[in-house]
Protein backbone atom coordinates (compact mmCIF):
# COMPACT_ATOMS: atom_id res chain seq x y z
CA UNK A 1 0.00 0.00 0.00
CA UNK A 2 1.39 3.70 -0.96
CA UNK A 3 2.44 5.72 1.91
CA UNK A 4 1.89 9.66 0.93
CA UNK A 5 3.59 11.88 2.40
CA UNK A 6 2.62 13.42 6.17
CA UNK A 7 2.31 17.09 4.49
CA UNK A 8 0.33 15.63 1.88
CA UNK A 9 -1.81 13.83 4.04
CA UNK A 10 -2.36 17.08 6.12
CA UNK A 11 -3.18 19.66 3.66
CA UNK A 12 -6.63 20.40 3.51
CA UNK A 13 -8.50 20.51 -0.37
CA UNK A 14 -9.09 24.05 -1.83
CA UNK A 15 -12.52 25.16 0.08
CA UNK A 16 -12.94 27.09 -3.22
CA UNK A 17 -12.07 24.26 -5.92
CA UNK A 18 -14.39 21.74 -3.30
CA UNK A 19 -17.63 23.79 -3.67
CA UNK A 20 -17.21 24.21 -7.23
CA UNK A 21 -17.20 20.49 -7.80
CA UNK A 22 -20.25 19.58 -5.37
CA UNK A 23 -22.18 22.11 -7.72
CA UNK A 24 -20.96 20.38 -10.73
CA UNK A 25 -22.55 17.07 -9.17
CA UNK A 26 -25.40 18.91 -8.32
CA UNK A 27 -25.89 20.18 -11.94
CA UNK A 28 -25.11 16.94 -13.46
CA UNK A 29 -28.32 15.15 -11.39
CA UNK A 30 -30.64 18.02 -12.93
CA UNK A 31 -30.43 20.73 -11.23
CA UNK A 32 -30.00 24.79 -11.86
CA UNK A 33 -27.07 26.05 -9.86
CA UNK A 34 -26.35 29.53 -9.80
CA UNK A 35 -22.13 29.47 -9.30
CA UNK A 36 -21.40 32.54 -6.92
CA UNK A 37 -18.52 30.34 -5.35
CA UNK A 38 -15.13 30.80 -7.63
CA UNK A 39 -13.02 33.97 -7.97
CA UNK A 40 -13.23 34.35 -11.47
CA UNK A 41 -14.06 37.47 -13.46
CA UNK A 42 -17.15 36.27 -15.79
CA UNK A 43 -15.95 38.99 -18.55
CA UNK A 44 -13.85 37.61 -21.71
CA UNK A 45 -10.43 38.94 -22.22
CA UNK A 46 -10.40 42.01 -24.18
CA UNK A 47 -9.66 41.71 -27.97
CA UNK A 48 -6.43 43.69 -27.68
CA UNK A 49 -4.62 41.14 -25.74
CA UNK A 50 -5.99 38.12 -27.78
CA UNK A 51 -5.18 39.77 -30.77
CA UNK A 52 -1.27 39.46 -29.30
CA UNK A 53 -1.85 36.05 -28.83
CA UNK A 54 -2.80 35.31 -31.79
CA UNK A 55 0.38 37.29 -32.64
CA UNK A 56 2.67 35.50 -30.76
CA UNK A 57 1.18 32.31 -32.50
CA UNK A 58 1.91 33.31 -36.17
CA UNK A 59 5.52 34.97 -34.90
CA UNK A 60 6.47 31.24 -33.53
CA UNK A 61 6.79 31.75 -29.90
CA UNK A 62 6.97 28.24 -29.06
CA UNK A 63 10.64 27.61 -27.31
CA UNK A 64 11.40 27.29 -23.66
CA UNK A 65 11.21 30.71 -22.04
CA UNK A 66 13.63 32.03 -19.22
CA UNK A 67 13.31 31.05 -15.94
CA UNK A 68 12.00 34.40 -14.36
CA UNK A 69 10.29 35.69 -18.00
CA UNK A 70 10.85 37.31 -21.36
CA UNK A 71 13.15 40.43 -20.69
CA UNK A 72 10.29 42.43 -22.45
CA UNK A 73 7.69 41.46 -20.35
CA UNK A 74 10.38 42.18 -17.06
CA UNK A 75 10.62 45.58 -18.70
CA UNK A 76 6.57 45.93 -19.08
CA UNK A 77 6.32 45.02 -15.62
CA UNK A 78 8.85 47.68 -14.35
CA UNK A 79 6.83 50.15 -16.33
CA UNK A 80 3.73 49.10 -14.37
CA UNK A 81 5.16 48.95 -11.24
CA UNK A 82 6.35 53.04 -11.68
CA UNK A 83 3.10 53.92 -13.51
CA UNK A 84 0.73 52.39 -10.97
CA UNK A 85 2.74 52.12 -7.75
CA UNK A 86 5.60 54.52 -7.86
CA UNK A 87 7.96 51.70 -7.28
CA UNK A 88 11.21 51.32 -8.84
CA UNK A 89 12.15 47.82 -9.45
CA UNK A 90 15.21 46.64 -11.54
CA UNK A 91 14.95 43.67 -13.77
CA UNK A 92 16.66 41.45 -11.30
CA UNK A 93 13.95 42.38 -8.91
CA UNK A 94 11.24 40.82 -10.52
CA UNK A 95 10.41 36.81 -11.51
CA UNK A 96 7.80 35.83 -13.79
CA UNK A 97 5.64 32.97 -12.75
CA UNK A 98 2.74 30.94 -13.78
CA UNK A 99 0.02 32.65 -11.72
CA UNK A 100 0.23 34.69 -8.34
CA UNK A 101 -0.64 31.56 -6.78
CA UNK A 102 3.19 30.09 -8.17
CA UNK A 103 4.98 33.39 -7.22
CA UNK A 104 3.45 33.02 -3.76
CA UNK A 105 4.60 29.69 -2.94
CA UNK A 106 8.30 30.62 -4.31
CA UNK A 107 8.44 33.35 -1.54
CA UNK A 108 6.95 30.96 0.62
CA UNK A 109 9.66 27.98 0.28
CA UNK A 110 12.19 30.64 -0.40
CA UNK A 111 12.06 32.23 2.95
CA UNK A 112 10.49 29.79 5.46
CA UNK A 113 12.01 27.88 7.71
CA UNK A 114 10.10 25.14 9.89
CA UNK A 115 8.83 26.45 12.67
CA UNK A 116 8.66 30.19 11.17
CA UNK A 117 5.69 32.50 12.20
CA UNK A 118 3.71 33.83 9.74
CA UNK A 119 1.20 36.03 10.66
CA UNK A 120 -2.26 36.36 8.31
CA UNK A 121 -4.83 38.61 9.25
CA UNK A 122 -8.45 36.93 9.05
CA UNK A 123 -9.74 36.77 6.42
CA UNK A 124 -7.46 35.38 4.24
CA UNK A 125 -7.17 34.17 0.62
CA UNK A 126 -7.72 30.15 1.41
CA UNK A 127 -4.29 28.93 -0.22
CA UNK A 128 -2.21 31.34 2.26
CA UNK A 129 -2.47 28.96 5.20
CA UNK A 130 -1.57 25.79 3.46
CA UNK A 131 1.36 27.16 1.22
CA UNK A 132 2.61 28.57 5.08
CA UNK A 133 2.08 25.13 6.45
CA UNK A 134 3.28 22.63 3.56
CA UNK A 135 6.62 24.57 3.94
CA UNK A 136 6.98 23.81 7.75
CA UNK A 137 6.06 27.39 8.80
CA UNK A 138 3.09 28.03 11.44
CA UNK A 139 0.35 29.94 10.42
CA UNK A 140 -0.70 32.86 13.15
CA UNK A 141 -4.13 34.02 12.66
CA UNK A 142 -5.24 37.55 13.57
CA UNK A 143 -8.83 37.56 13.71
CA UNK A 144 -10.67 40.97 12.78
CA UNK A 145 -14.27 41.88 12.38
CA UNK A 146 -16.91 43.16 10.45
CA UNK A 147 -16.51 46.48 12.63
CA UNK A 148 -13.09 47.21 11.55
CA UNK A 149 -13.74 46.35 7.98
CA UNK A 150 -11.96 43.01 8.09
CA UNK A 151 -8.80 45.05 8.48
CA UNK A 152 -5.39 43.98 10.95
CA UNK A 153 -4.70 46.89 13.37
CA UNK A 154 -1.47 48.49 14.20
CA UNK A 155 -2.19 47.53 17.77
CA UNK A 156 -3.31 43.81 16.42
CA UNK A 157 -0.50 42.72 15.02
CA UNK A 158 2.37 44.15 17.78
CA UNK A 159 0.37 41.85 19.68
CA UNK A 160 0.88 39.22 17.39
CA UNK A 161 4.84 39.54 16.63
CA UNK A 162 7.09 36.83 18.89
CA UNK A 163 10.70 35.75 18.57
CA UNK A 164 9.64 33.58 15.65
CA UNK A 165 7.66 36.08 13.71
CA UNK A 166 9.30 35.75 9.57
CA UNK A 167 6.70 36.84 7.66
CA UNK A 168 3.25 38.92 7.02
CA UNK A 169 0.85 37.72 4.40
CA UNK A 170 -2.16 40.05 3.39
CA UNK A 171 -4.35 41.23 0.03
CA UNK A 172 -5.26 44.97 -0.63
CA UNK A 173 -7.77 44.43 -1.86
CA UNK A 174 -8.39 41.78 0.20
CA UNK A 175 -9.79 38.28 -1.06
CA UNK A 176 -12.31 37.36 0.37
CA UNK A 177 -13.50 40.40 2.42
CA UNK A 178 -12.75 43.36 -0.27
CA UNK A 179 -11.41 45.45 2.04
CA UNK A 180 -8.70 47.77 1.05
CA UNK A 181 -6.01 49.21 3.33
CA UNK A 182 -5.39 53.17 3.26
CA UNK A 183 -2.33 54.85 3.44
CA UNK A 184 -2.34 56.13 6.55
CA UNK A 185 -3.28 52.16 8.06
CA UNK A 186 -0.13 50.94 6.42
CA UNK A 187 1.75 53.34 7.57
CA UNK A 188 0.55 52.54 11.12
CA UNK A 189 1.64 48.84 10.37
CA UNK A 190 4.83 49.70 8.58
CA UNK A 191 5.68 51.47 12.33
CA UNK A 192 5.04 48.84 13.98
CA UNK A 193 7.50 46.52 12.04
CA UNK A 194 9.94 49.34 11.88
CA UNK A 195 11.27 47.59 15.26
CA UNK A 196 11.58 44.54 13.77
CA UNK A 197 13.58 44.90 10.78
CA UNK A 198 13.94 40.56 9.97
CA UNK A 199 10.20 40.42 9.15
CA UNK A 200 9.31 40.35 5.63
CA UNK A 201 5.89 41.45 4.21
CA UNK A 202 4.22 39.34 1.64
CA UNK A 203 2.16 42.24 -0.48
CA UNK A 204 -0.87 40.25 -2.42
CA UNK A 205 -2.12 43.14 -5.05
CA UNK A 206 -3.84 41.15 -7.65
CA UNK A 207 -7.04 42.47 -7.02
CA UNK A 208 -5.43 46.38 -7.48
CA UNK A 209 -7.17 47.42 -9.99
CA UNK A 210 -10.86 46.39 -8.74
CA UNK A 211 -10.71 49.27 -6.53
CA UNK A 212 -14.17 51.03 -5.92
CA UNK A 213 -13.36 54.62 -5.69
CA UNK A 214 -10.03 54.40 -3.20
CA UNK A 215 -6.37 55.30 -4.28
CA UNK A 216 -4.49 51.35 -4.27
CA UNK A 217 -1.03 51.97 -2.20
CA UNK A 218 1.29 49.54 -2.08
CA UNK A 219 2.99 48.24 1.27
CA UNK A 220 6.24 48.54 -0.88
CA UNK A 221 5.66 52.47 -1.25
CA UNK A 222 5.45 53.40 2.28
CA UNK A 223 8.70 54.68 3.82
CA UNK A 224 10.89 52.36 4.69
CA UNK A 225 9.14 49.04 3.55
CA UNK A 226 10.17 48.50 0.29
CA UNK A 227 13.89 46.43 0.51
CA UNK A 228 11.73 43.90 2.55
CA UNK A 229 8.04 43.77 0.79
CA UNK A 230 7.58 41.40 -1.71
CA UNK A 231 4.88 42.82 -3.94
CA UNK A 232 2.37 40.10 -6.13
CA UNK A 233 0.42 40.77 -8.82
CA UNK A 234 -0.60 39.06 -11.97
CA UNK A 235 -3.12 39.31 -14.61
CA UNK A 236 -5.94 37.05 -13.48
CA UNK A 237 -8.75 39.30 -12.22
CA UNK A 238 -8.27 42.88 -13.41
CA UNK A 239 -7.47 41.28 -17.05
CA UNK A 240 -9.95 38.50 -16.76
CA UNK A 241 -6.92 36.35 -17.87
CA UNK A 242 -7.30 33.29 -15.56
CA UNK A 243 -6.49 30.72 -17.31
CA UNK A 244 -3.33 32.17 -19.03
CA UNK A 245 -1.68 31.50 -15.59
CA UNK A 246 0.46 34.57 -15.41
CA UNK A 247 1.57 35.98 -12.27
CA UNK A 248 5.25 38.11 -11.22
CA UNK A 249 6.52 39.71 -8.31
CA UNK A 250 9.03 42.72 -7.33
CA UNK A 251 11.13 42.13 -4.35
CA UNK A 252 14.33 42.04 -2.92
CA UNK A 253 16.86 41.33 -4.98
CA UNK A 254 17.87 37.82 -3.13
CA UNK A 255 14.88 37.01 -2.67
CA UNK A 256 13.91 36.88 -6.31
CA UNK A 257 16.95 34.91 -6.94
CA UNK A 258 15.97 32.43 -4.52
CA UNK A 259 12.77 32.55 -6.04
CA UNK A 260 13.89 31.70 -9.97
CA UNK A 261 16.37 29.39 -8.83
CA UNK A 262 13.47 27.10 -6.96
CA UNK A 263 11.30 27.63 -9.78
CA UNK A 264 14.07 26.81 -12.56
CA UNK A 265 13.80 23.10 -10.46
CA UNK A 266 9.37 23.12 -10.17
CA UNK A 267 8.27 24.21 -13.70
CA UNK A 268 10.91 26.64 -15.69
CA UNK A 269 9.65 29.60 -17.27
CA UNK A 270 5.95 30.38 -17.67
CA UNK A 271 4.06 29.96 -21.05
CA UNK A 272 5.62 31.64 -23.70
CA UNK A 273 2.62 32.92 -25.36
CA UNK A 274 0.66 33.98 -22.33
CA UNK A 275 3.62 35.54 -21.34
CA UNK A 276 3.63 37.75 -24.64
CA UNK A 277 0.08 38.53 -24.50
CA UNK A 278 0.52 39.94 -20.83
CA UNK A 279 2.99 42.38 -22.39
CA UNK A 280 0.32 43.66 -24.16
CA UNK A 281 -1.84 44.01 -21.29
CA UNK A 282 0.42 45.45 -19.01
CA UNK A 283 1.60 48.48 -21.51
CA UNK A 284 -2.15 49.45 -22.08
CA UNK A 285 -3.46 52.41 -20.74
CA UNK A 286 -5.83 51.01 -17.36
CA UNK A 287 -9.13 52.43 -18.53
CA UNK A 288 -9.22 50.02 -20.90
CA UNK A 289 -10.34 48.21 -18.06
CA UNK A 290 -12.73 50.60 -16.97
CA UNK A 291 -16.25 49.08 -17.95
CA UNK A 292 -15.24 46.20 -16.15
CA UNK A 293 -14.57 47.73 -13.24
CA UNK A 294 -17.49 50.14 -13.45
CA UNK A 295 -19.87 47.12 -13.89
CA UNK A 296 -18.69 45.17 -11.05
CA UNK A 297 -19.45 48.34 -9.05
CA UNK A 298 -22.43 48.40 -10.55
CA UNK A 299 -23.42 44.29 -9.63
CA UNK A 300 -21.88 45.39 -5.21
CA UNK A 301 -24.11 47.62 -5.26
CA UNK A 302 -26.87 45.15 -6.32
CA UNK A 303 -25.85 42.48 -4.58
CA UNK A 304 -25.85 45.05 -1.57
CA UNK A 305 -29.20 46.13 -1.74
CA UNK A 306 -30.93 42.65 -2.15
CA UNK A 307 -28.43 41.02 1.12
CA UNK A 308 -29.75 43.92 2.94
CA UNK A 309 -33.12 42.70 2.74
CA UNK A 310 -32.73 39.54 3.91
CA UNK A 311 -33.36 39.89 7.77
CA UNK A 312 -30.14 37.77 9.30
CA UNK A 313 -27.33 38.83 6.61
CA UNK A 314 -24.88 41.57 8.48
CA UNK A 315 -23.11 43.40 5.80
CA UNK A 316 -19.87 45.84 5.65
CA UNK A 317 -19.28 47.75 2.15
CA UNK A 318 -16.78 46.16 0.01
CA UNK A 319 -14.11 48.61 -1.34
CA UNK A 320 -12.94 46.09 -4.11
CA UNK A 321 -12.09 42.94 -5.44
CA UNK A 322 -15.79 41.36 -6.39
CA UNK A 323 -16.98 39.52 -2.85
CA UNK A 324 -19.02 40.23 -0.23
CA UNK A 325 -18.53 38.78 2.85
CA UNK A 326 -21.57 39.05 5.51
CA UNK A 327 -21.94 37.93 8.62
CA UNK A 328 -24.23 35.10 9.14
CA UNK A 329 -23.82 34.16 12.54
CA UNK A 330 -27.47 34.75 13.72
CA UNK A 331 -28.46 31.76 11.69
CA UNK A 332 -26.47 29.73 13.92
CA UNK A 333 -28.56 27.08 16.10
CA UNK A 334 -31.14 27.56 13.72
CA UNK A 335 -33.01 24.81 11.69
CA UNK A 336 -34.14 25.23 8.22
CA UNK A 337 -35.83 22.67 6.07
CA UNK A 338 -35.17 20.32 8.72
CA UNK A 339 -31.07 20.99 8.90
CA UNK A 340 -29.97 22.65 11.98
CA UNK A 341 -27.13 25.07 11.28
CA UNK A 342 -24.11 24.91 13.44
CA UNK A 343 -21.52 26.63 11.54
CA UNK A 344 -20.54 28.78 7.88
CA UNK A 345 -19.63 25.56 6.75
CA UNK A 346 -23.34 23.98 7.27
CA UNK A 347 -24.84 27.21 6.44
CA UNK A 348 -22.82 27.54 2.82
CA UNK A 349 -24.21 23.79 2.08
CA UNK A 350 -27.60 24.58 3.01
CA UNK A 351 -27.62 27.20 0.26
CA UNK A 352 -26.31 25.01 -2.03
CA UNK A 353 -28.31 21.90 -1.41
CA UNK A 354 -31.45 23.61 -1.24
CA UNK A 355 -31.28 27.04 -3.14
CA UNK A 356 -29.24 25.43 -5.06
CA UNK A 357 -26.73 28.84 -4.85
CA UNK A 358 -22.84 28.15 -4.41
CA UNK A 359 -21.09 29.95 -2.19
CA UNK A 360 -17.80 29.60 -0.07
CA UNK A 361 -17.78 28.93 3.94
CA UNK A 362 -15.82 31.76 5.81
CA UNK A 363 -14.25 29.04 7.88
CA UNK A 364 -11.85 28.32 4.69
CA UNK A 365 -10.34 32.31 5.01
CA UNK A 366 -10.10 32.20 9.14
CA UNK A 367 -13.42 33.58 9.75
CA UNK A 368 -16.11 30.97 11.09
CA UNK A 369 -18.70 33.37 11.24
CA UNK A 370 -18.94 34.39 7.39
CA UNK A 371 -19.65 33.43 3.86
CA UNK A 372 -17.95 34.28 0.66
CA UNK A 373 -20.34 35.66 -2.30
CA UNK A 374 -18.69 36.53 -5.07
CA UNK A 375 -20.88 39.01 -7.57
CA UNK A 376 -18.63 37.99 -10.45
CA UNK A 377 -22.28 36.73 -12.50
CA UNK A 378 -24.95 38.89 -14.16
CA UNK A 379 -27.07 40.84 -12.50
CA UNK A 380 -29.58 38.20 -13.49
CA UNK A 381 -27.62 35.12 -11.63
CA UNK A 382 -27.33 37.71 -8.66
CA UNK A 383 -31.13 38.45 -8.33
CA UNK A 384 -32.22 35.03 -9.24
CA UNK A 385 -29.57 33.63 -6.17
CA UNK A 386 -30.48 36.31 -3.75
CA UNK A 387 -34.46 35.67 -4.16
CA UNK A 388 -33.84 31.79 -3.42
CA UNK A 389 -31.87 32.52 -0.30
CA UNK A 390 -34.38 34.87 0.72
CA UNK A 391 -37.04 32.36 0.21
CA UNK A 392 -35.03 29.68 1.47
CA UNK A 393 -34.89 31.59 4.93
CA UNK A 394 -37.92 33.00 5.54
CA UNK A 395 -39.68 29.56 5.00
Amino acid sequence: MIKLSDKVEKLETSATLAMAAKARELKAEGHKIIGLSLGEPDFNTPEFIKKAAIEAIEDNYNTYTPVDGYPELKAAIQKKFKRDNDLDYSDKQIVVSTGAKQALYNVAAAIINPGDEVILPCPYWVSYKDIVKLNEGVPVEVETSIDQDFKMTADQLRKAITPKTKMIWYSSPCNPSGSVYQKEELEALAEVLADHPHIVVVSDEIYEHINFGHQHVSMASIKGMKDRTVTVNGVSKAFAMTGWRIGYIGAPEEIAKACTKLQGQVTSGANCIAQRAVITALQADVSELDYMIDEFKSRRQLILDLLNDIKGFECNEPEGAFYVFPNVNSFFGKTVKGRKIENATDFSMLLLEEAFVATVTGEAFGNPDCIRISYAASEEEIIEAMKRIKALLES
